[in-house]
């Protein structure tokens, strides 16, 4: 299963592009499911009916994907609820709560890798800083849970059915954790989908001084949470020869910034068609000169360990942030995992098991390469004759 998650700038015309990708890919005969979580049914009006072989759509529902989860969760808790006084909620009570978007798109995001007799799914995702902070937070939330609810530290596992059966209750403590448990595997899902080989990343902007900003920053962000980029879509370009000088101007300057983000992997170039596309035959026409179906993705690259004991008494441990600017990083080592700070993002890593025995004795930003140093702590590293 192919995942192809895409997002940009806001106004960029990310939707479009998720749907062209996807009609284009139908067209050649792939199973693609296209997902957007976008509020309405954009993708309706985009792609009209009735859709052609091959390809399907779904819409997420965040509001619906709300009320049902916080109904399963009272009642999962209703003998706790009851004990404490508690009323609850009515089911037309329940309005969505802000960032509910983000686990619904999630869960969608799951189900659809599932999906049986598909090969390829398209994710119209948030805009950039958005989507970024999406795609990380299934981690984060696992990362949370191990620390406020460690499976280990379960107090009295197994005098709690007999202190439940006599208090004629759940207790509270068993479940917390067993809810904990449930949605740290449904976390684990979704990460798993996150971080597969076959899931990818393609950025949409148009050519200027504002999407590269936003792209330089979205691109830190994505290699911080190690999400290979596929490519980015120049969209809306304006074809050069113009005779109105206004025209000319933005058709160079247009291309000029392409061709900068050439230098960072490939690059499709989609034309300005004028309206706003609507319809297949204008969706047709936008992927006409090819590039938007993907290929299969190459293996992730996973973050090295560079050994140069023998030369220089160091581990280095090798991480690529393209783009990256001095200023923007921070680092600090934290038992055995390191925090790392890059703009607006941070992630916490755990370090590999060699790292674990070494002291940070240092770091530098090399042509977009994070080079941190570690030497080897004399207590913990094994001593050579």
């Amino acid at each position: 299963m192919h995942t192809l998650l895409i997002t940009g700038p806001g106004g960029a015309g990310r939707t479009t592009v998720a749907a062209a990708t996807a009609l284009a890919a139908a067209r050649r005969g792939r199973q693609v499911l296209l997902l957007s979580g976008d509020p309405g049914d954009p993708l309706a009006e985009l792609l009209g009916d009735p859709l052609p072989p091959g390809l399907s759509v779904a819409a997420v529902d965040s509001g619906q994907e709300f009320r049902d989860e916080l109904a399963a969760l009272q009642e999962r808790g209703s003998a706790l609820l009851s004990m404490v006084g508690a009323r609850p909620l009515g089911a037309e009570e329940l309005t969505e709560l802000p960032g509910s978007e983000q686990f619904a798109l999630l869960r969608a995001l799951r189900r659809a890798a599932a999906a049986p007799d598909t090969d390829l799914v398209v994710v119209d995702l948030p805009p950039l800083h958005q989507a970024v902070a999406t795609l990380a937070l299934p981690a984060q939330l696992r990362r949370y849970l191990a620390r406020l609810l460690p499976a280990e530290k379960q107090a009295a596992r197994a005098l709690r059915p007999v202190l439940a059966q006599l208090a004629g209750v759940p207790m509270p403590a068993q479940w917390l954790y067993e809810a904990a448990a449930r949605w740290d595997e449904e976390l684990a899902a979704v990460q798993a989908v996150i971080e597969a080989d076959t899931t990818e990343v393609r950025l949409v902007a148009e050519p200027g001084p504002a999407a590269a900003d936003a792209l330089r920053t979205g691109r830190l962000g994505l290699a911080l949470q190690q999400l290979a980029v596929r490519d980015v879509v120049a969209n809306r370009t304006v074809p050069p020869g113009s005779a109105d000088p206004w025209l000319a101007g933005l058709a160079a300057q247009q291309e000029k910034y392409a061709a900068q983000w050439a230098g960072d992997g490939p690059v499709v170039t989609l034309a300005h068609l004028g309206p706003d596309p609507q319809g297949q035959d204008d969706l047709d026409r936008l992927a006409a000169p090819g590039g938007l179906v993907p290929d299969p993705p190459a293996p992730r690259r996973a973050w090295p360990v560079e050994d140069r004991l023998a030369e220089d008494g160091v581990l280095v441990w090798v991480v690529p942030l393209p783009g990256a600017h001095k200023r923007d990083l921070d680092l600090v080592r934290r038992g055995d995992e390191l925090l790392l700070t890059a703009g607006p993002y941070r992630r916490i890593v755990p370090l590999p098991s060699a790292l674990r025995r070494c002291t940070v004795s240092g770091a530098a930003l090399t042509e977009g390469e994070l080079r941190v140093r570690f030497t080897p702590d004399p207590g913990l590293w094994p001593r050579t004759r």
